[in-house]
């Protein structure tokens, strides 16, 4: 016998009803659903927390390396060192990159040669806010369907139990409540697990989804800003 099932035994065989009990009353599909359900939200904790310190670091970065590049002269001739860890370097080493590959597109008028490059720049620019927004919200979806799922799944434990409790019930040719309670009791704690998974989760994701959502909007100003000091500085040329 191991070790896991004596301590059920024993929670189950106490005077005061408890958690442990009401597992040891459910059916087999009840453990199986609250078990995956603990797993869940041993997934959701770790999403949210690992979500959270990315967000957080990216934020400090972002702010440290705008702070160096404003700071800079000129951002056409600065040389900054490329790392993809930094959202905001990745947006500038795009648009300094596009814009600079533009100036051997063959044209011949300096004032054709400029819009190309301002062109190239802001398509570049948009397709690195469209990646980098993504990488923003990665492992969102996952989330949100813990917190979607999590009480359906409860609730579909609860049905099952009740069910084959009220069918055992039925096989006896008498019924009391003493025989319905342990089985109701053990159907009903996947709902309540299934709620103890989802509230920390709905919580943690719109703390997440309101965050990344800021995030992504100083991300499209940054490449604003970025694009009209650009385009500043080739005028000026």
């Amino acid at each position: 016998m191991t070790a896991h099932v004596l301590l059920v035994q024993i929670f189950a065989e106490s005077s005061t009803p408890n958690i442990l009990t009401y597992f040891g009353q459910s059916n087999v599909a009840g453990k199986m659903i609250v078990m995956a359900l603990i797993l869940f939200s041993l997934i959701a904790w770790t999403i949210m927390i690992g979500k959270y310190m990315e967000l957080r670091r990216m934020k400090e970065l972002n702010l440290a390396f705008e702070d160096r590049v404003m700071r800079g002269h000129s951002l056409l001739e600065q040389e900054q060192p490329h790392s993809k860890g930094i959202p905001y370097n990745v947006l500038y080493h795009e648009a300094v990159n596009a814009y600079r590959r533009a100036e051997n597109s063959g044209a011949q008028d300096l004032e054709t040669v400029r819009r190309l490059q301002i062109s190239h720049m802001e398509n570049a620019l948009q397709r690195s806010v469209t990646r980098k927004s993504a990488e923003y919200e990665s492992r969102m979806v996952f989330l949100a369907s813990i917190v979607t799922g999590a009480p359906f799944l409860g609730l579909l434990g609860t049905v099952w139990g009740v069910m084959d409790a009220f069918g055992a019930v039925a096989l006896r040719s008498t019924a009391t409540l003493q025989m319905l309670a342990p089985g109701v009791s053990g159907a009903l704690l996947t709902t309540v697990a299934g709620l103890l998974v989802a509230i920390p989760s709905v919580f943690g994701y719109n703390i997440l989804l309101t965050h990344t959502k800021n995030m992504i909007s100083e991300l499209e100003n940054f490449a604003s800003t970025l694009a009209d000091q650009i385009e500043m500085e080739s005028k000026q040329d």
